[in-house]
């Protein structure tokens, strides 16, 4: 069983980078920070909280496995998928609490069962093998019903991690959009999930969807042979995790407004309308739980025009985690955006090599998905204008695995001016492939 040990206090730092030039009339800012949490740490370590809980016992876990009718065709997928859940489940770590979750038309409590969470050690894990051989396939599918029954089982655990990992091989049939969306509403904030499709007969959007709501990862895995690998791996991120309920919290002056708040990397995640309301002109924007880890936001601001010479603080970027009595704990690192405008026409008219950069990732992934959807559509010479400019996009950004992606949809002519011809055949899983993965990022070469 894998081995994680935790230190106690978190670190956070917070990087600023920008041309904070501006020509003379200039109001709009832009600006990446780089957000990385080091050294572990758990909000027991962190002075002013109130939690006093050890960091083995700090999180739970809900595995939700989908068990219809079609995850026995071919019959292997269902004993990969018991094999995927199993290998989870030896990767908890002790103390952790967790439950597995049978998915069909209804939400069924596979392991422990009676509305509660075990506790991971040497007898649980094996209890709960043991109960994932007896899973079998048959019935619907409505997401949503698992999701809810994950958030009750999670909820009942006073924890600082609520994390879940959900895997379907079908389309939501058995229940409506709007039911899915309501529960995927009702689960924001409460825990983050993980998700994967396996096979290539489930919807992209909706896997995608559910990950991009709770605040987790989404991915295909084509090969039901490669679910033990990827669980496994999955499991291991989710006790990685140390720090929850981060929000990144933007402070602006008079007259200032924020036009977008975006994650940039690992992945695109627009998180503008996500804001909400922390005081006096600042709003706090939800980015999960953290581990060791670094990621990168997008932050553009509208600023009131000034004179030369004059120079402003457009934005403050801080980390905090609410409380429950409404209050916030401050994490401790901030970063600041400024404004200076200037006639010097050089400075005010070059862009920041990171905010270009991360500019193109997201036109790249917009360009991706415009591209696939105008190709279902039959949209032939759209598509091709599409996907040429994202093979234009990964081939200047050094975007290597997207640009894998994209060569087995499209044959390649001329990368630099973005020529293409869509491919007369491709692979279904090809084509799903690119479109999980299409928000996958690279960051700036230094």
């Amino acid at each position: 069983m894998a081995n994680f040990s935790k230190p106690s206090v978190p670190r956070f730092s917070v990087d600023v980078y920008q041309n904070e030039y501006l020509p003379e009339g200039g109001s709009e800012v832009n600006a990446i920070v780089t957000v990385t949490s080091t050294g572990g740490g758990t909000l027991a370590g962190v002075p002013g909280t109130t939690r006093s809980a050890g960091p083995d016992t700090d999180a739970a876990v809900a595995l939700m496995v989908d068990c219809s009718g079609s995850m026995d065709y071919p019959p292997t997928k269902m004993r990969n998928a018991r094999d995927a859940t199993a290998a989870a489940v030896d990767t908890l770590r002790d103390g952790v609490h967790f439950a597995v979750i049978g998915g069909t038309h209804v939400a069924k409590e596979v392991y422990p069962g009676g509305g509660r969470l075990a506790v991971a050690d040497a007898t649980t894990r094996e209890q709960a093998k043991q109960a994932l051989r007896r899973l079998s396939a048959g019935g619907g599918t409505a997401i949503g019903t698992w999701l809810c029954l994950a958030d009750r089982l999670l909820s009942s655990a006073d924890v600082a991690i609520r994390h879940g990992i959900l895997l379907t091989d079908g389309r939501n049939e058995h229940e409506s959009a709007e039911d899915l969306k309501a529960a995927l509403d009702a689960c924001a904030g409460r825990f983050t999930c993980d998700a994967r499709g396996v096979g290539t007969d489930w919807e992209v959007k909706e896997v995608t969807s559910i990950a991009s709501a709770l605040l987790g990862s989404a991915d295909i895995v084509a090969d039901p042979a490669g679910l033990a690998a990827d669980f496994t791996r999955m499991m291991e991120n989710a006790m990685g995790k140390e720090v929850a309920d981060v929000a990144l919290r933007v402070w602006t002056p008079v007259g200032t407004t924020i036009r977008f708040v975006k994650q940039v990397a690992p992945t695109v995640e627009d998180l503008t309308g996500r804001r909400t309301e922390a005081g006096p002109r600042a709003g706090d924007y939800p980015t999960g739980s953290w581990g060791d880890e670094s990621r990168d936001y997008h932050v553009c601001a509208e600023v009131p025009a000034a004179g030369l010479g004059q120079e402003m603080l457009a934005a403050r970027v801080s980390l905090v985690v609410p409380q429950p009595d409404g209050s916030a704990q401050n994490l401790g690192a901030q970063g600041l955006v400024r404004a200076v405008w200037t006639d010097d026409m050089t400075a005010s008219t070059s862009i920041n090599p990171q905010v270009a950069h991360y500019t193109g990732q997201a036109e790249l992934a917009q360009a991706i998905q415009e591209g696939l959807d105008l190709r279902k559509a039959g949209d032939i010479d759209g598509a091709t204008a599409k996907l040429g400019r994202a093979v234009q996009l990964a081939g200047a950004s050094g975007n290597a695995d997207t640009a894998k992606l994209l060569a087995k949809v499209v044959d390649v002519v001329d990368v630099a001016a973005g020529t293409v011809r869509l491919k007369a055949k491709v692979a279904e899983a090809d084509e799903m492939t690119l479109e999980t993965r299409s928000t996958k990022t690279v960051r700036v070469k230094k």
